[in-house]
């Protein structure tokens, strides 16, 4: 135990002259760079030509020297005579949601440039990863999306690990909804809770005020008594959102026994095939390296000017998790001894 503590004690010591000696600079350099960035950009990825390179190194590994160059011939012979009319591309897009879908911010500027460019093109196809969030967030990301249907254009979610809730809001948009065997979908459901701490106020003789103009402007708050009448009212609210979150799902998904799957419930990719949830069982990986057989596969990535304090946040919060890191490890190794 003796020697953890001295570590310990060393190793803040050294967190400690790090951030004296190197955030300084770190700033330096970022103001400098962030002077010369032109902002925010547009990442245009060919996975097609990824997918390629990556199989031809692995056929490469088990060739002689004189295969390799036969490989090599080859593939320039091959990229000669192909045709330069090729077919429609399909666009890829990413979205990672977090409680508040603030990654919807991007994915409106990716499609804000596949829809100005009048490029004409055969899918767009989405990668979608969310448990869902605020009604707000995801209702703004669902019409989006709706953005792509509305310019005729196919769109297709992938879904590899969960689209829940408002992830689901989102999916049952795309006219095709394709999933992994064991991914989490559904939860057609709304739900909302208020800590009260009213009683422990009142124990304390504590007085909170709250003043509204309107007989519904607040119903259940954190510190306010909870009435009979205002519990009822935030229940009528919650359900009217619901009606609405399953209009929605009908929708874009008519032939959805909504009275079935709009409980709160979440299928399994194979058992939300069977309930009509999703439409085929696939991972992203497979359904994107079908189409790159024969299309232009391009993944477009919207990146937003970075501030230094985002930059700084990041480096700290790094520096920290290697640290606490390097003292797990550090005990396990001895605890043993």
């Amino acid at each position: 135990m003796e020697f953890l503590f001295e570590y310990g004690y060393f190793l803040l010591k050294t967190m400690t002259i790090v951030i004296l000696i190197f955030v300084p600079i770190f700033l330096i350099i970022s103001s400098m760079r962030q002077e010369q960035d032109s902002g925010e950009s547009l990442k245009i990825k060919n996975l097609t030509k990824r997918y390629e390179a990556m199989a031809n190194s692995i056929k490469a590994l088990t060739m002689t020297k004189d295969e390799k160059k036969k490989l090599k011939k080859s593939l320039k012979k091959e990229k000669k005579n192909t045709p330069k009319t090729k077919k429609k591309p399909v666009y890829v897009l990413n979205f990672d949601g977090d409680i508040d879908a603030s990654n919807v911010a991007n994915l409106k500027e990716e499609i804000n440039a596949i829809l100005q460019s009048e490029t004409k093109c055969e899918e767009i196809v989405l990668n979608l990863e969310s448990a869902g969030g605020t009604v707000i967030g995801y209702g703004l990301a669902a019409a989006q999306l709706q953005r792509i249907r509305d310019a005729g254009i196919n769109l297709t979610a992938c879904v590899d690990k969960i689209a829940a809730s408002g992830g689901y809001m989102m999916a049952c948009v795309a006219n095709k909804i394709v999933s992994a065997p064991f991914a989490i979908i559904g939860s057609i459901g709304v739900v909302a809770a208020i800590p009260n701490f009213h009683k422990i106020l009142k124990k304390n003789d504590i007085d909170y005020e709250l003043h509204t103009a309107g007989e519904y402007k607040r119903t259940i708050t954190t510190f306010g008594e909870t009435t009979d009448e205002g519990r009822k009212k935030f229940k009528e609210d919650l359900h009217d959102i619901h009606e609405l979150f399953k209009e929605h799902v009908s929708k874009f998904r008519p032939s959805l026994d909504i009275s079935k799957v709009a409980t709160g419930e979440i299928w399994e990719g194979s058992k939300a095939l069977e309930v009509g949830l999703i439409d085929s069982i696939s991972t992203s990986d497979e359904y994107l390296m079908n189409f790159a057989k024969k299309h232009e596969v391009y993944e477009i990535r919207f990146e937003p000017k970075k501030k230094i304090q985002d930059k700084l946040s990041r480096f700290l919060s790094v520096l920290l998790r290697d640290s606490i890191r390097t003292i797990e490890d550090t005990f396990n190794k001895n605890k043993f001894k």
